[in-house]
C-alpha cells in the first residue's frame, strides 16, 4: 500500500530520557481506518513511543508526520491525536456527559453540534441511562466506555490506547476489546493499540508491532508474525519453546512437543510441574540443557509427574536467529 494513504509516517524516531537511549530510529506508517498494535515486554518503550507521538516527550531525532504534516515540535493539543491510558483520568466531579461533551466544548463548538455529537457517542458505546452518572458510580468497563467516547468527542484524526484493558476483569475484557475495535471501524479512526498480552494483540491488530529494548523487530499481520517469528526473542515473547537442534535454533509451539520415551527422543529432561489449566493440559519441564519447556494438549489424562525423566520430540518448527539481522520495520502493508 502507498505511503501516500498513510495517516501517520514515523521515521528514524529515537529518544532518550536522562541521556539513556530509549528508542532508537523506530520507522513504521498507518494507514487510514487501521490497527497497529505495539507488542512488546514491559519496559520496551512502548509508552515512551506513544509520548513522542502525542508530543508528551520530544524525540533526539527522526520525523512524526501526521497527514503529511511534520508535527515534531507542535504543541500536544494542536496535533490531533488522541491519547487514552490504562486510568480513564475522568473529571470526577462532571457527569457521564459533561466528560464527553468536554472537549467540543473547550474547541467552541455549538452548542447544538456538541450535544449531538455527545448523544451520538453514548448511543455508540451503550451509554444509554448513564448520561447523568459521575465516574465513581460506573463499573471500571463503564468508565472506559466514556473515556473513548470522550476521546473521541475531540474528532481525533489518530488515537493512541495505551494498555486501556490491563485493569479490567478478564470477562469483561474480551466484550470491551471487540467493541472498542468495532466503534474505531464504524467511524473510521486510525489507532495504536499499545499491550503486553500477546493474545490481545494479535487478536486486534490489523498489523502487529513488535518491540523490544527501543527498536521495532517485526511488523506485519499478525498471521504472518506469529507464523514466522524470526528471531529468538520474538519467538519466546510468542509463546514458541526455543531449542538448539543440529546448530541451530529451532522455534517450536508447545502443542507441536510430543513426550516419548528417552531411546526415540530428540532432547530429554526432567518434570518440573504438570496439570490442567482448565482448557489444556499443561506440562513443564527444564531439558538436559538448562531449557525451560511448556507442552500443551487438549488431553484431560495426566501426564508423568514431577521428577520424572522423559524424552521429547517434534515434527514441526521454524528456524531463528539468535539476534535481528536488521530491521523488520514496515514489513507487510506498508
Amino acid at each position: 500500500m502507498s505511503s501516500s494513504s498513510a495517516v501517520l509516517e514515523v521515521r528514524g524516531l529515537s529518544a532518550a530520557w536522562e541521556g539513556m537511549p530509549v528508542l532508537h530510529e523506530i520507522s513504521f506508517s498507518l494507514q487510514r481506518e487501521e490497527m497497529l498494535v505495539l507488542l512488546g515486554p514491559n519496559g520496551s518503550g512502548k509508552t515512551t513511543l506513544l509520548r513522542c507521538l502525542v508530543g508528551l516527550e520530544r524525540p533526539v531525532a527522526g520525523s512524526i508526520r501526521l497527514e503529511g504534516r511534520e508535527v515534531v515540535g507542535v504543541p500536544p493539543h494542536r496535533r490531533g491525536i488522541g491519547l487514552m491510558f490504562q486510568d480513564p483520568a475522568l473529571f470526577p466531579h462532571r457527569t457521564v456527559v459533561e466528560n464527553i461533551a468536554y472537549a467540543p466544548l473547550l474547541q467552541r463548538r455549538p452548542r447544538r453540534e456538541t450535544e449531538e455529537e455527545v448523544a451520538r457517542l453514548v448511543r455508540l458505546l451503550h451509554l444509554e441511562g448513564f448520561e447523568d452518572r459521575r465516574p465513581d458510580q460506573l463499573s471500571g468497563g463503564e468508565r472506559q466506555r466514556v473515556a473513548l467516547a470522550r476521546t473521541l468527542a475531540a474528532e481525533p484524526r489518530l488515537i493512541l490506547l495505551d494498555e486501556p484493558f490491563a485493569s479490567i476483569d478478564v470477562e469483561l475484557k474480551a466484550e470491551l476489546r471487540s467493541e472498542f475495535r468495532e466503534v474505531l471501524r464504524s467511524l473510521g479512526i486510525a489507532a495504536i493499540h499499545v499491550t503486553h498480552d500477546r493474545e490481545e494483540g494479535l487478536f486486534l491488530g490489523d498489523r502487529v508491532a513488535l518491540l523490544f529494548d527501543g527498536r521495532l523487530e517485526a511488523v506485519g499481520p499478525p498471521g504472518e508474525i506469529f507464523r514466522a517469528p524470526r528471531t529468538e526473542r520474538v519467538a519466546r515473547f510468542l509463546g514458541y519453546n526455543v531449542l538448539e537442534a543440529g546448530g541451530h535454533l529451532e522455534a517450536v509451539r508447545p502443542e507441536d512437543l510430543e513426550i516419548v520415551g528417552t531411546g526415540s527422543a530428540r532432547v530429554e529432561g526432567l518434570v518440573l510441574a504438570e496439570g490442567t489449566t482448565g482448557r489444556e493440559h499443561l506440562l513443564v519441564l527444564r531439558t538436559d540443557s538448562g531449557e525451560r519447556l511448556e507442552i500443551r494438549s487438549a488431553s484431560a489424562s495426566t501426564g508423568p509427574p514431577p521428577g520424572a525423566r522423559v524424552g521429547v520430540r517434534w515434527n514441526r518448527s521454524v528456524r531463528v536467529s539468535l539476534e535481528p539481522a536488521g530491521s523488520s520495520a514496515d514489513r507487510g502493508r506498508d
